[in-house]
């Protein structure tokens, strides 16, 4: 049965800042930071953009379900299904075009844990093994973490909202002290016994930290609690405003002392708060939301899933077949590259990604006609996705 609802407004800041999320995390990937000047610090902390992702995609789909949850509204069902027919189409191209990798991750694994994972990511499990999370394509254990997290939003989402923005500050308080337990407990017993921690160190227990879903349940939470405080701030109020232009410039000064802070704890749980001003002040009316809600900031915007999740694909397929050298371009290099890996990222949104969506939905009966919103230019699908 379908309900009528108001669509909520769209909110295309927030799809314009994801552009810039997915490139840094680009930049993070397949360039030197140094390069950036100012800026360095951004790109080398780019892993921090997929727990801004993971925050952002809880509160775009508390905004749009939130309430229905609350009411009792909410069809799971049809809700998980609707998920999976946006997240699966671009997640199985992934591991697709990552097929040349299978030699080396099989000379890099066990046999048994080989064949696991061969099992076990086309089903979006793969995250909650360590050793495995990263297979064959490395950007695809956000998903493995965001399925979990689908499954889990529509009991997250029924938490009764409180009238007043007090008590709700005091559970973003209490989620933000979760979500920085596992980097503090790793810190204090250091387990893989690292002299120094940072996003070029390897271990066990490093890698259950950063890719796996239970250390980012925490910002999954707080994106959807966020969403109850939007909606006792109204659209127009000067403090978005305020509260976005700190948000920047917190996460722009803690970066700057990155050095300085522990990586096991900037890497998710730190930044929480102040991704959480971001995204109130994008969501509201005000000169900041209208600079990243830019028509082309949107455009590029809401192809951010496919770059997050095919960039690793795109930039070996344009270098393994030299096809710069073939054009006499590889002297643009890398710069080119980025701007191929947006192109590509494009043409999988409206090529692939949309019209397998609509099959997919038409064939799972998952179709929403009357519950389209910001959701299809927000979330992260992510990853986000």
């Amino acid at each position: 049965m379908l309900v009528e609802m108001r669509k909520p407004d769209r909110l295309n800041a927030l799809t314009g800042l994801r552009a810039f999320a997915a490139v840094n995390i680009v930049l993070f990937h397949f360039s030197n930071p140094d390069w950036f000047g100012i800026f360095a610090p951004i790109v080398n902390a780019g892993y921090a953009s997929v727990s801004f992702f993971i925050l952002l995609s809880g509160y775009v789909l508390a905004y749009n379900y939130a309430s229905r949850a609350r009411e009792g509204k909410l069809d799971n069902v049809r809700f998980w299904k609707a998920r999976f027919t946006r997240i699966y189409p671009i997640y199985l191209l992934s591991l697709i075009l990552a097929w040349r990798n299978l030699p080396a991750e099989y000379g890099q694994h066990t046999h048994p844990m080989f064949w696991l994972a061969m099992i076990l990511a086309p089903l979006l499990l793969q995250g909650w093994v360590p050793e495995i999370a990263t297979f064959l394509n490395t950007p695809a254990w956000t998903m493995s973490a965001e399925w979990f997290f689908y499954l889990a939003f529509p009991w997250l989402a029924k938490w009764k909202r409180p009238n007043r923005a007090l008590p709700i500050v005091g559970r973003l308080l209490l989620i933000w002290l979760l979500g920085l337990i596992p980097g503090i407990l790793y810190i204090l017993f250091n387990p893989d016994h690292l002299a120094h921690v940072d996003r070029y160190s390897e271990g066990p227990w490093l890698q259950a930290l950063k890719d796996t879903p239970i250390p980012h349940l925490a910002s999954f939470a707080f994106g959807v609690i966020i969403a109850g405080l939007d909606e006792l701030i109204s659209r127009e109020a000067r403090k978005r405003f305020f509260l976005g232009l700190f948000g920047f410039a917190a996460i722009f000064f803690l970066l700057w002392l990155g050095p300085g802070i522990p990586y096991a704890i900037i890497h998710d749980g730190l930044l929480m708060p102040f991704f959480g001003c971001i995204i109130l002040g994008l969501s509201g009316q005000n000169v900041l939301s209208r600079i990243l809600g830019w028509r082309p900031f949107v455009f590029v915007g809401e192809s951010s899933y496919c770059l997050y999740l095919l960039h690793f694909n795109f930039w070996n397929l344009i270098h393994d077949t030299h096809i710069l050298d073939r054009l006499g371009i590889a002297w643009m290099d890398p710069w080119i590259s980025y701007v191929t890996l947006i192109a590509l990222a494009l043409a999988a949104l409206h090529f692939i990604e949309k019209p397998a969506q609509k099959i997919l939905r038409r064939w799972m009966g998952a179709s929403e006609p009357r519950e389209k919103s910001a959701e299809q230019s927000v979330e992260l699908r992510i990853p986000p996705p």
